[in-house]
């Protein structure tokens, strides 16, 4: 069983200098220094001077501070497989991540597509652009069921908004021992029912919907690969988790076959997606240049300070990355 990194040190934190990415807004910049009570300092690939522990908010962790300084890494992401794509984390080193609003926004987005394929809008894009008058049936989405992939804070947004639609949710967990035990039922908020990952196949061959929300890590690369597909059974496939965690050559044959319906893509295993890039002819997919949820400046300030305030009272933050699981 890993060890949890351990909470940075009242004295340690009080010490620790405040670097923060270029790319930070000035008005986050000053929000992060109101909350810290200490002045900002450019996150580079050189340490600054001295010895003291570090406690740096952004993006990437460069190679130079992978050390026993670092005291805190705040990511403002909700991803962070490029944090550990980097090089081995330096423990015990705390890390956090941004979330935010991100579930809310993530959730809109998938609804929205999955309301648009039943109200036939992308059928009826094409007969206006082509002047084209002829009526369509239209589909429900409530009694469909929606099989969502991951059941953290991003999955289980999307599972209560399309549950208050009348959508049947079926979360899938990370693996079957942390899941529930086969044919069983697991209350989770967001949910209908709860299943280990092992236990998918039959739900994937009724889903309507089959939702991703999975972080990259080692167990879910190429997760999505052609066992998965294969199960699949007219569904419509979408992916707002990690482009890598599908396999684009299974997903394409499963296009062509037509065992899954559609597929509404907002992130690539390779971004951003050359013009020429095949994934542009995939049938019956739309690509929406990884923006379903964009975090926002106040996600970043907002979490942060809840991270803060939980630290600085002792108590483990909410969103406390397991390097060991990679998230």
């Amino acid at each position: 069983m890993p060890v949890p990194a351990p909470l940075p040190s009242p004295d340690a934190l009080a010490r620790a200098r405040l670097l923060v990415a270029p790319s930070l807004d000035g008005g986050l910049v000053r929000e992060l220094e109101r909350i810290t009570g200490r002045e900002a300092e450019p996150l580079e690939d050189v340490p600054p001077p001295s010895d003291g522990p570090l406690l740096c908010v952004g993006e990437t962790l460069p190679d130079a501070l992978r050390t026993s300084r670092l005291l805190w890494f705040h990511s403002v992401n909700a991803g962070t497989d490029s944090l550990f794509a980097g090089g081995p984390w330096p423990v015990p080193a705390l890390l956090t991540r941004t979330v935010g609003r991100m579930g809310e926004r993530m959730a809109q987005y998938v609804l929205a597509w999955m309301l648009a394929e039943c109200q036939s809008v992308p059928e009826f894009t094409a007969r206006h652009a082509r002047a084209h008058w002829e009526r369509l049936p239209s589909e429900l989405v409530a009694g469909q069921t929606a099989l969502i992939y991951g059941t953290g804070r991003i999955g289980a947004a999307v599972g209560r908004l399309l549950g208050a639609c009348g959508v049947r949710t079926v979360g899938v967990a990370r693996t079957t021992r942390s899941g529930p035990a086969p044919g069983s039922v697991r209350v989770v908020p967001g949910f209908d029912r709860v299943i280990g990952a092992a236990e998918d196949a039959g739900v994937l061959a009724e889903a309507r919907w089959v939702i991703s929300t999975l972080p990259l890590t080692g167990a879910t690369e190429g997760f999505f690969g052609a066992a998965r597909f294969a199960a699949v059974r007219g569904a419509t496939f979408v992916n707002v988790g990690r482009g890598p965690t599908v396999d684009m050559g299974a997903l394409e044959t499963a296009l062509r076959d037509g065992r899954v319906r559609r597929a509404v893509l907002d992130v690539l295993p390779e971004e951003p997606a050359a013009p020429g890039d095949p994934v542009w002819k995939l049938p019956r997919t739309v690509i929406t240049s990884h923006s379903s949820g964009i975090t926002t400046d106040e996600d970043v300030s907002v979490d942060f300070s809840a991270c803060w305030e939980a630290v600085t009272a002792g108590r483990r933050p909410e969103l406390t990355v397991d390097a060991v699981r990679g998230y």
